[in-house]
């Protein structure tokens, strides 16, 4: 498990390192009672993103799942199938996203997106 999230930590530092995002938007981690080895390691993965973010400096913000559904779709509760679609539409793309994690990840974009259009900017902004 030490390698794997290593291999996490590394790539994305890469990716911080070469394209210099001003923010980076994760998913609120959510496990269901009867799965918590997969919230435990989720929470690995999750760490290691965030340290790299901090490293790098880019502030890390996090959006819980039906937040992100709702944002696209209206409905909090979307099946995956339909935020495919959803993200498809709303970034005019000729294919679905796939697989759907790849989905997930431009909806929490998207989502983040609209909250700061919606946000009221500062001076700092």
């Amino acid at each position: 498990m030490a390698e794997r999230i290593r291999e996490i930590y590394d790539g994305i530092s890469e990716v911080l390192t070469s394209l210099k995002p001003e923010v980076l938007a994760l998913e609120k981690l959510y496990s269901h009672y009867d799965r918590p080895t997969t919230a435990i390691l989720m929470g690995h993965a999750r760490g290691v993103i965030c340290l790299a973010a901090a490293e790098a400096g880019i502030e890390v913000v996090d959006y819980a799942s039906t937040q992100v559904k709702k944002t696209l779709t209206g409905n909090g509760r979307a099946p995956k199938g339909q935020m495919q679609l959803a993200i498809q539409r709303e970034l005019n793309l000729n294919t679905l996203p796939e697989p759907p994690d790849v989905a997930d990840a431009l909806a929490i974009a998207f989502c983040h997106f609209c909250s700061a259009k919606n946000r009221p900017r500062t001076n700092a902004d």
